[in-house]
């Protein structure tokens, strides 16, 4: 066979010519789809660009009720989109990818609150939410002595959690300052089994949650941002850099937080529709999640999803009784959703423990995400079914 002979410089220049103008082309179509792209709204939706630095438009009005917002991702960083109330998460979208658009839908009160806008450090936007003479009405839904039995199990049982968490968090910090990395790898797993049954209300404690369960992605500087701090700071240095070195100040704050936790729960005020609520919204903030690991450094998402059901079936199912006499199709439908999660999650268990999430494939991850999708769906139907929707 002949040898070919070596193509001519003006050859080589043309196909390396081509190739770099396949290359911009490229980043010419990822700029259009993040900044340029975004599909038209449908009818009903509310359309939000988020662009590196800023909310567009920075100030919505809406009416009180159900709204649904179409958020777009026109910077080159995957984001959470909310809307606060003072120090309450309200609701949330979280990993909206570069380019791509996600969908939220909640039922509104009338005030006014701040949205994020991206990052944590990028200025907030604001929504304000006009009353109607149906939010008029709602104001009038009395309250039940039906409902002071499950609230004050609620609370006793944030309480306990809250009281687990400062143990836990208080062994943490000894094991660091010990440098046992093998011992406080243990105990950062079991600070997370309380804090995760508590995510229902977590919302309710935004100033805190940012400061003790920050995800680098959603900071400027990632990793080297001085906002990484809490549980994710000090899985990073556990497993990432695999050593307790330089991690003590870390844990001793996240140790103060849980404490001031625990007292800002005992004053926390508890609505009726909460219960419900805020289940629906931790298990559709889930179902969102679980396409990517939010425990990057550890793997433990499975155990935390799993302390999530335990949270979710808690808060939810303290107002089950009242539900199934008002709706049994209802309640059976909640009852079923948490029962095939519970055994979507087990059945991946290896020898009786959960595998590290990067070896649980797409399909697995998809069946998460639809098992939290349809307890989300479930729980939604509990407060209109009890006259508190």
């Amino acid at each position: 066979m002949p040898a070919q002979s070596p193509m001519s410089p003006a050859v080589t220049r043309a196909a390396l010519a081509a190739a770099g103008l396949l290359v911009l082309l490229g980043f010419g179509a990822f700029w259009y789809a993040a900044r340029g792209g975004a599909p038209a709204p449908a009818e009903g939706e509310i359309a939000i660009t988020v662009t590196a630095s800023a909310c567009d438009p920075a100030e919505l009005t809406v009416p009180a009720g159900k709204t649904t917002f179409r958020v777009h991702n026109a910077s080159d960083r995957t984001l959470e989109w909310e809307i606060l109330d003072g120090v309450m998460v309200l609701a949330e979208r979280e990993n909206i990818t570069p380019g791509l658009s996600a969908v939220l839908t909640e039922r509104l009160r009338p005030g006014t609150y701040d949205i994020t806008c991206g990052l944590l450090s990028n200025p907030r936007g604001k929504l304000t939410v006009l009353a109607t003479a149906q939010s008029e009405a709602a104001k009038a839904q009395p309250e039940t002595r039906a409902f002071i039995g499950p609230l004050s199990e609620y609370r006793v049982y944030l309480a306990r959690r809250a009281g687990e968490l400062v143990r836990t968090t208080e062994t943490l910090s000894e094991r660091i300052a010990a440098g046992d990395l093998a011992g406080a790898r243990e105990a950062w797993l079991a600070a997370r089994e309380p804090w995760r049954r508590m995510a229902p209300v977590a919302g309710r404690v935004a100033d805190l949650a940012n400061g003790m369960d920050p995800l680098a992605d959603y900071l400027a500087e990632r990793t080297d941002d001085p906002g990484f701090t809490g549980f994710h700071r000090i899985e990073y240095g556990l497993w990432s850099q695999d050593t307790t070195d330089g991690l003590a100040p870390f844990a001793e704050r996240l140790a103060s937080d849980a404490a001031a936790l625990r007292d800002r729960l005992k004053t926390l005020d508890v609505a009726p529709a909460d219960l419900a609520g805020n289940a629906a919204a931790l298990a559709s903030r889930v179902a969102n999640q679980a396409t990517a690991s939010q425990a990057p450094y550890s793997g433990a998402d499975l155990a935390e999803f799993s302390a999530d059901l335990d949270g979710i079936s808690k808060s939810a199912l303290l107002v089950d009784p009242l539900v199934a006499e008002a709706d049994p199709a209802a309640s059976a439908t909640l009852r079923q959703a948490l029962e095939a999660a519970r055994a979507t999650l087990d059945g991946l268990r290896r020898d009786g423990a959960f595998p590290p999430y990067d070896e649980i494939d797409a399909a697995d991850r998809a069946r998460i995400a639809a098992a939290f999708a349809a307890i989300a769906a479930a729980a939604d139907t509990f407060n209109p079914a009890i006259g508190l929707d």
